[in-house]
């Protein structure tokens, strides 16, 4: 199991089989805090089982602290061809704001382009400036919209941020 740790003390590791209902508690959590202005529909178990056992899936478990540590954050980001969409990334609500999106997303950017990705693709809500200004911030630029792309009909800004450069 490979890990990483950054400055700022955050851990990131790939997941493993036995973390899936640890995964979907986290993205319940992550998701129901009411900070995203588009709520994302919670995935269950099951999902993340299918998620973290597909070998075109790269999934990252974020934690704070000790060996033991409390988890703090997760992000899964699905390869094709050449090409790794953003599926999901959430960080516990009491832990936001110190860099564990940060560590997650490079992370997941290092990881990806070591295995032949030349770009990550990124979809995030127009009004979630949070977000918006950490992907801008990691080098992500706008290519694109989704009108009515949440359930609600919120838009999407489509971003991508290239990984060969």
């Amino acid at each position: 199991m490979t890990r990483h740790e950054d400055a700022a003390g955050v851990r990131i590791r790939r997941t493993t089989p036995f973390d899936a209902a640890l995964f979907a508690a986290l993205h319940q959590s992550c998701f129901a805090t009411g900070e995203q202005s588009h709520q994302q529909r919670a995935w269950d178990e099951a999902a993340m089982a299918q998620f973290i056992a597909g070998p075109s899936t790269l999934c990252l478990l974020a934690t704070v602290g000790a060996e033991d540590a409390q988890p703090a954050g997760f992000l899964i980001a699905r390869a094709a061809g050449d090409e790794a969409e953003l599926l999901t990334i959430g960080v516990v609500a009491d832990l936001r704001k110190r860099g564990v999106g940060r560590a997650l997303l490079r992370h997941a950017a290092e990881a990806l382009k070591s295995s032949g990705i030349r770009a990550l693709f990124l979809e995030v809500d127009e009004t979630n400036a949070t977000a918006l200004a950490l992907y801008r911030q990691l080098g992500a630029e706008a290519v694109g919209r989704r009108p009515g792309y949440y359930e609600d009909g919120g838009d999407a800004a489509v971003l991508r941020l290239d990984l060969q450069s």
